[in-house]
């Protein structure tokens, strides 16, 4: 995995109460809400860090699945 670096966002307008979700952050968030419908990653069942990138990745490719 690359590593990524972490961008601050300030706000430039206060007086605007329009809500714009960041694409990036939309992204992110949407993504583990999904991880968390999953049961076995909504809590902390697996004991290695290895078996849990691996339950990711089965969990994305079932959803790939399932939208095709």
């Amino acid at each position: 995995m690359s590593t990524g670096v972490i961008e601050v966002v300030m706000r430039t307008d206060k007086t605007s109460r329009d809500f714009k979700p960041m694409h990036k952050r939309w992204i992110v968030e949407r993504t583990f809400a999904w991880l968390n419908n999953d049961r076995r990653l909504c809590r902390n069942y697996e004991l290695l860090m290895e078996s849990v990138e691996e339950m990711v990745k089965l969990l994305a490719i079932k959803r790939l699945i399932n939208k095709f």
